[in-house]
């Protein structure tokens, strides 16, 4: 099969019943993953570029700035990302996915490289740049969301659901090295935010090139792909007008709470560690830069392997029979979050020992929560195709307060970095909501879609 559209050509192979081999719904997973990819590349450059924004020994050649509240200026990213997810599923319902993410993503990318300029007015202008950008990216998983929920046959649901949302430890592996490495380089600091910022507005050309709101809606694609797809997703490829979505019964939906709940701990320790790891390394192991934003990258690069693993590994339970889906859901939830909490533990306990055991733990805990993308993440799909963009809005949008609230705590807590015995009561209370987080899936999450998500009232997406 080949794709021609504006004079770009894909060629696709598949077999004769259009469900095998690559099709465009892995095409659209792919352009899906590098929106997340490049979108947590922004959001962590800051992580990185900080450390040289703030420390004029890194490199003197560029501007620094004595500023005192360096975790208020990475959780700030949050503020705008709460309200942009609660209101995504509703924008989304109104005007559709495709243009949204293109919108979003080019707003991201024009942040990112005013940054270095509002710098040099204060920390305020920065907050407010990062703000636009957390408004942007909000968007991005409600999209993902209703996405695949247009595009991932059940049977493939973990697998591309984690090729996804993989795109969150890319980014982060390619971001904190990168960035770690211009700051210490001729380029400088600013560099590292023209560079990401330039990476977006180049996914906006491609997105609108071979990007599409649904099967029925791509130009290009095989009526036996199509036909897959559709059959295999039933009723759940329907538009439901936003004034019918049965808030009332989501809203009493235990499964719903349950993956809300541990949303909230999974953001709380995930966050912790993502925006707080490049000062803990460099405050309590004196890693310099260059050394820092590698070595950040690593547990990430762990996560990035062994999601693909989990997510195939889920699947292959799941798809033969050897569990239903709810306990698939629950056995990579588990060990997406007990695996971290262990290793939390441990290093509060333990990290002062040496870099090495510090490390250790930080790559076998961030690696093993991997295993979140085929969890609670990508659950809600499970509970309501119907319904995934809103789900996603309304679950992953308000459990991001934990991301604004888990760098203050720290801010709090860690008066000096160097500290190891502060830097331990942070990681005591993140792999403690770990632990609660995966008891409540456990205990109150299902993978069976949900009776409300019937809706006969709907149109078909086309």
């Amino acid at each position: 099969m080949v794709f021609h559209r504006f004079s770009k050509t894909i060629t696709i192979t598949k077999d004769s019943n259009g469900t095998g081999g690559l099709g465009y719904r892995h095409v659209q997973v792919v352009l899906l993953f590098f929106l997340i990819s490049f979108g947590y590349a922004m959001r962590v450059c800051l992580s990185v570029g900080i450390v040289a924004m703030t420390d004029s020994s890194v490199n003197p050649d560029f501007p620094t700035y004595q500023w005192t509240d360096k975790s208020t200026i990475l959780s700030s990213f949050f503020w705008g990302y709460v309200v942009a997810q609660v209101a995504a599923g509703i924008v989304i319902k109104k005007t559709g996915t495709q243009w949204l993410l293109f919108g979003s993503m080019f707003l991201s990318a024009l942040t990112s490289v005013l940054i270095p300029v509002a710098a040099s007015t204060g920390s305020w202008a920065v907050m407010v740049c990062r703000i636009f950008q957390g408004l942007a990216q909000g968007a991005f998983f409600p999209g993902c969301h209703v996405m695949l929920s247009k595009w991932a046959p059940p049977s493939e649901r973990s697998i591309l659901g984690t090729l996804t949302y993989a795109g969150n430890s890319f980014g982060t592996i390619i971001s904190m090295p990168t960035t770690g490495w211009i700051a210490n380089s001729n380029a400088g600091w600013p560099t590292a935010f023209y560079l990401f910022g330039a990476l977006g507005f180049l996914w906006c050309i491609f997105w609108v090139i071979f990007g599409s709101e649904s099967p029925a809606k791509h130009k290009s694609i095989s009526e036996a792909e199509k036909n897959y797809i559709e059959t295999s997703l039933g009723s759940s490829n329907i538009q439901i007008p936003f004034s019918e979505v049965p808030w009332l019964s989501i809203l009493k939906s235990i499964p719903v709470w349950a993956t809300f709940i541990t949303a909230c701990a999974h953001n709380w320790g995930f966050f912790t560690i993502l925006t707080e790891m490049p000062l803990y390394l460099s405050g309590v192991h004196g890693f310099n830069i260059s050394q820092n934003g590698l070595l950040s990258a690593c547990p990430y690069l762990a996560m990035w392997i062994m999601s693909f693993v989990f997510g195939a590994m889920t699947d292959a339970l799941i798809n033969k029979k050897l569990v239903s889906v709810g306990i698939g859901r629950k056995i990579a939830n588990t060990i997406s979050q007990i695996g971290p909490g262990i290793a939390l533990f441990l290093l509060g306990g333990i990290g002062y020992l040496g870099r090495g055991v510090a490390m250790a733990l930080l790559i076998i805990g961030v690696a093993l929560n991997g295993a979140h993308l085929s969890g609670f993440l990508v659950n809600l799909i499970d509970l309501s195709p119907t319904y995934a963009g809103v789900l996603m809005s309304f679950t992953n949008g308000t459990s991001q307060v934990c991301s604004i609230i888990a760098p203050l705590i720290v801010q709090l807590l860690v008066l000096d970095s160097s500290d190891s015995t502060q830097w331990a009561k942070v990681f005591y209370i993140a792999g403690g909501l770990f632990f609660f987080g995966n008891i409540v899936f456990v205990v109150f999450g299902s993978g069976e879609k949900q009776p409300w998500d019937s809706n006969k009232k709907g149109t078909r997406v086309d």
